[in-house]
């Protein structure tokens, strides 16, 4: 029996599918890091293990497939702005100290980047404001052109205006303060976004959806809170990046048959 679906359909599923398989592909790096090298303080310091490949490439992918989510709904405006975050991520590493990764030294007193990590961030931040400044600069002028401008696409625009504009302040302004605390705010900033999307699609999502998307939500926000009295982050980033697929997976299975994915009048729910 053959299943009938359009283009945007099958694109739209294989996108939402994407977004699981980076999450299981960092898991099994992440699980490999801890079977050959040991216990990592944590995902994030993977960066510093031959993971580190891994890492960088999913938080591309990650972010690349959140943009390519088109749509005109409350939730593509905060995946929109959580994609601002996910390079952000990749191109800061967090912060070690001496003990952290077996076999990796930092070089350095207390917690901080290795110096020889400085220059990368420099050029990768670079990088990543000039091409968020022009995708900027490209969603204005194909708004107009495709007259799809409002009030809801002046505001995001506007959002990731004060983003990218906030981000590249603090990396001119005070670089040594944002190699040391870029990532954890990135971090945060993107699953803060997460969580908001989860409560806006379960404010608009069939109840056993909606169920779902809720629980989603607050494990997000607590895991969040709870990060910030951890020792060790391995245990409450490892949870994030759980939430992060079943999000996913529970999306992929409720939108399989949209027949627009990509701008749904959710009112209709």
């Amino acid at each position: 029996m053959r299943l009938k679906s359009t283009s945007s359909q099958r694109t739209y599923r294989y996108v939402r599918l994407a977004l699981v398989g980076a999450a299981l592909t960092l898991g099994v790096a992440v699980v490999q890091v801890l079977a050959t090298i040991g216990p990592v303080s944590s995902i994030s310091a993977t960066y510093y293990t031959p993971a580190r490949n891994v890492f960088v490439g999913v938080m591309f992918a990650i972010s690349l497939a959140l943009v390519a989510l088109s749509g005109h709904s409350l939730e593509q405006v905060l995946l929109d702005l959580a994609a601002l975050f996910a390079p952000v991520m990749a191109i800061v590493p967090t912060p070690v100290s001496a003990g952290e990764i077996p076999g990796f030294d930092p070089g350095c007193a207390g917690r901080c980047v290795p110096a020889a990590d400085v220059a990368g961030i420099r050029l990768g931040m670079t990088t990543l404001v000039v091409i968020a400044a022009a995708a900027i600069a490209t969603a204005v002028v194909l708004s107009l052109l495709q007259h799809t401008m409002g009030t809801a696409k002046v505001l995001a625009l506007a959002a990731a205006v004060v983003i990218v504009a906030g981000m590249a302040s603090w990396f001119l302004l005070g670089p040594v303060a944002f190699v040391q605390h870029g990532h954890v705010v990135a971090a945060v900033g993107f699953f803060a976004l997460l969580a908001l999307t989860a409560l806006v699609s379960s404010a608009a999502s069939a109840r056993v959806w909606r169920v779902v998307y809720a629980v989603i939500a607050v494990l997000i926000v607590v895991d969040l809170v709870s990060l910030a009295f951890a020792r060790s982050w391995l245990v409450g980033e490892a949870i994030a990046l759980a939430l992060f697929l079943v999000f996913w997976l529970a999306q992929t299975v409720e939108r399989w048959n949209e027949v627009d994915p990509g701008i749904l009048p959710r009112s209709r729910r």
